[in-house]
């Protein structure tokens, strides 16, 4: 199975964060015409906080909309590491419901992951968009080679969360993470993807050509998904 994907390039990181905010929010708006409400999984990191800024100023019935980050730092509330505090920086004065996947009482990583997974397996399901952010070295969510790798990318298919311990652990956030799966991931409605810089794009044209067999974590994903996915650019 070839994935399709289509390349959206843009000038700079504004134009792309304008460009992608019109188009998440067409797909909440698509998903709460068509069922009353939407549930989405949204980037941590910081390529996407522009895309957050303008897509909460859009007119959209935020009440209705769930999110929840595609990865998560095993970190308390409010850290400076947590994508789930800068994304409820967004959205939560707008209204919308937006659910923390760490709990602050899990022992360990596995057992943080194993809450996370019974959390979400109370949301409408599947996603209907998963917006992903790529690493210089080719992860995507927290889908980091390591102990977990395996697991992440191959587990049971219903399985939507677990927890993963980077190996080696990335210098700029050296904690365990929790993280989507590649079963959740690979089955949502839309995949998004937004980056900047050559390098980025280099990695994801080379994961793309290795497919099932390459290194990078998103070749793995993106072999998997059967629907388009849009890419979204700047330098």
């Amino acid at each position: 199975m070839t994935t399709e994907i289509e390349w959206w390039d843009y000038d700079d990181a504004a134009e792309m964060a304008d460009a992608v905010a019109g188009d998440i929010g067409f797909i909440i708006e698509s998903a709460i015409d068509a069922r009353g409400a939407a549930v989405i999984a949204l980037a941590g990191g910081k390529t996407p906080l522009p895309i957050y800024e303008k897509l909460a100023k859009a007119k959209i019935d935020w009440k209705r909309v769930t999110i929840i980050p595609g990865d998560e730092r095993i970190v308390p509330l409010g850290d400076a590491l947590s994508n789930v505090t800068a994304i409820g920086k967004a959205f939560l004065p707008k209204g919308a419901r937006v659910i923390p996947l760490v709990s602050a009482t899990a022992p360990d990583y596995k057992a943080a992951g194993r809450a996370a997974d019974a959390l979400l397996q109370d949301l409408h399901w599947p996603l209907d968009l998963v917006l992903l952010g790529v690493g210089g070295d080719g992860h995507a969510a927290s889908i980091f080679p390591g102990p977990d790798f395996d697991e992440a990318l191959n587990g049971p298919k219903e399985r939507r969360a677990l927890g993963v311990m980077p190996d080696p652990l990335p210098p700029e956030a050296p904690v365990a993470r929790v993280t989507l799966s590649k079963a959740a991931l690979t089955t949502a409605r839309a995949m998004m993807i937004a980056v900047t810089g050559d390098a980025k794009r280099q990695v994801i044209e080379d994961a793309v050509k290795g497919g099932q067999s390459s290194p990078y974590p998103i070749g793995r994903i993106l072999a998997d998904v059967e629907l388009p996915v849009d890419i979204h650019w700047a330098p």
